[in-house]
């Protein structure tokens, strides 16, 4: 079932992103803002520095100015009457010096500056990571079950990415613009109120306004440019997946084809933002010159009415072109932004999305204890786990608007092998997913060991459950560890002992390196009756009391199929086994069969 997160445009159950956004800039910016909190103490450094280091830049030209005013003042005999600013009582000797300090000052805090800014942002993105690693693990598999994975793996790697652009080019810059424009306003205002009201207005429009306006005709295209660079991933993927397909059908030229309409489309987006980042550049630069045009003629129009003397002229007016830098360098943001936001607000929508089925981290018993009471006893090595059944109680359940199973119930005895056959699409798949609470039913009840497994544990109950799918997902590592994911720190004689009751030991030790034989990516060379039995050889190594066991032969010869049987039918006195499978043949193992038609037990 299909659920959209609250406040976001872009659910990660889909393909696409929404048509529009339904953050605005300011609040993506605001929760991402907000991840900077373990680290705002070296934020505020780089705040500091950063403005410290500006102002040094600036004021490396008031001073030249300075010297020039004074040099001027001295050839015309009336330096006292020409230089009466704040740097008025020192020599230009003195001056030289002091710009001398400031240069070398700007390059050290603009280094401290950058190097406190990208370690904020590569520590958070590490961190952001972890987090969205956590969210899809939250969400898994309800939410993420068939889904687009090659838009995932961008949000993963690409948008995290672009939120370095934010990180490291946006908080501390914007910070920077307004201190330093704050200072620079206030200079300026010391020589006359009207010069300090001219250079806040010129800052606020280049700093503020043309960003916003820039930012407003451009989110939707980025966004719909980083939902386009995700199609093509996945696209790009599912080409790779399917190249010997391709090849047997002649589709490549299909394929290509597909491919080209799909790059010329990201194109198609890329120019349009080029575009607006060249318009916002003219007009940021027209802006620009004529607010430094226009602090000249405002302050000539000063001095003529002598309300400033020449002084005041050329440091406002050398001050006012001089001091653009920061509100520049977070004007041109506002053409990267575009699809940095569109990053951030799909990588906050992963971060925010609700699961399906929320995971229990405490319950009041877990299913040890819980099958202590019952007291059926099984052993498993030297530990004991204890085991007492299962049962589904009318039980019903959809998926979005198909029913796929109606008031189904069954119970499922400790100890037995029950069988339960049926078409496909009968609900049998469905059926296990709810005992091991993938899903959660829609009414009626799932119990383990007598206890809803709405309020058992997560771990305990899959701790206590081993599930065996139609398809094996095999990990790019050795046939080894794959196996020993069903129990990790496992000694090597386990894993044999494993893999010879899923009857796939004299296959690997029939390899060149044996079990430490890697089997490449998706386990892609390995056929699939070999990876089915590494994941049966899984589910025997977890050596969980319930086993779950998802149509286990279906792509297994009759001699591998029996010994397999074999092996469960050995391990029945100590274990409770589901044992699903459209084949007959395989349920002549069961204790109990069950038929299943449409949804229901027949």
């Amino acid at each position: 079932m299909i659920e959209k997160s609250m406040n976001t445009g872009y659910d990660i159950s889909e393909k696409r992103v929404l048509p529009d956004r339904r953050r605005s800039a300011l609040k993506i910016m605001g929760s991402l803002i907000g991840l900077v909190k373990p680290l705002i103490h070296i934020m505020i450094l780089a705040v500091l520095l950063g403005t410290a280091g500006y102002l040094c830049a600036i004021f490396l030209t008031i001073l030249a100015g300075q010297i020039l005013i004074q040099g001027l003042g001295h050839a015309a005999g009336t330096q006292g009457a020409m230089s009466q600013g704040l740097f008025a009582g020192m020599t230009p000797q003195n001056l030289f010096v002091l710009m001398i300090v400031l240069a070398v000052a700007r390059g050290i805090l603009h280094y401290a500056e950058q190097y406190c800014n990208h370690f904020i942002a590569f520590k958070l993105l590490a961190i952001i990571r972890h987090k969205v690693f956590a969210a899809l693990r939250r969400l898994c598999p309800a939410k993420l079950e068939g889904r687009d994975k090659g838009n995932l793996i961008s949000i993963i790697t690409t948008d995290i990415e672009l939120l370095e652009v934010f990180y490291a080019h946006t908080i501390s810059p914007a910070a920077i613009a307004a201190l330093t424009s704050f200072m620079m306003v206030f200079f300026m205002g010391s020589y006359h109120v009207g010069a300090g009201i001219f250079a806040l207005c010129a800052y606020l429009i280049v700093g503020i306004f043309i960003p916003l306006w820039n930012g407003s005709r451009g989110g939707n295209t980025g966004m719909e440019f980083r939902a386009k660079f995700g199609e093509l991933n996945s696209y790009v993927l599912d080409s790779l997946r399917g190249l010997d397909e391709t090849i047997q059908y002649g589709q490549g030229k299909n394929r290509e084809i597909q491919m080209e309409e799909k790059s010329a489309e990201l194109i198609k987006k890329q120019k349009k933002l080029s575009c607006m980042e060249g318009g916002q550049r003219s007009v940021t630069n027209l802006v620009i010159l004529l607010a430094s045009f226009g602090m000249l003629f405002f302050m000539l129009y000063l001095y003529g009415k002598q309300t400033v003397d020449l002084d005041g002229v050329v440091i406002c007016t050398i001050a006012m072109m001089g001091s653009f830098g920061p509100v520049i360098a977070l004007s041109n943001l506002s053409n990267n932004l575009n699809q940095t936001l569109a990053s951030g607000e799909r990588v906050l929508s992963v971060l925010e999305e609700k699961p399906q089925v929320e995971e229990i981290y405490e319950g009041e018993k877990d299913l040890h204890e819980l099958g202590k009471e019952q007291e059926n006893t099984f052993h498993k090595g030297s530990a004991q786990m204890l085991f007492a059944g299962a049962e589904a109680s009318h039980v019903t359940f959809s998926y979005e608007e198909e029913e796929i199973l109606r008031n189904y119930s069954v119970k499922i005895p400790a100890g037995k092998i029950v069988g339960i056959h049926g078409a496909s699409g009968s609900g049998k798949s469905t059926l296990l997913k709810l005992l091991m609470r993938f899903w959660d039913a829609d009414s009626g009840e799932v119990s383990v060991n007598g206890a809803n497994v709405r309020g058992i544990p997560t771990r305990s109950l899959r701790d206590t459950e081993s599930y065996v799918t139609q398809e094996t997902h095999l990990f790019h590592d050795s046939i080894a560890n794959n196996i020993a994911v069903g129990k990790p720190g496992a000694s090597r004689q386990e894993i044999m002992e494993a893999a010879k009751k899923a009857s796939v030991h004299d296959f690997i030790m029939s390899l060149p390196k044996g079990y430490d034989t890697e089997v490449g990516e998706l386990g892609d060379t390995l056929s699939g009756g070999e990876k089915q039995r590494i994941g049966i050889a899984r589910a025997f190594l977890h050596d969980a009391p319930f086993i779950l066991m998802d149509e286990p032969t279906s792509n297994l010869d009759s001699l591998n199929e029996g010994i397999i049987l074999k092996s469960l039918r050995e391990e029945a006195d100590k274990k409770t086994v589901v044992l699903v499978s459209h084949r007959k043949s395989t349920m002549n193992v069961a204790d109990v069969m069950y038929e299943m038609e449409n949804g229901r037990v027949s």
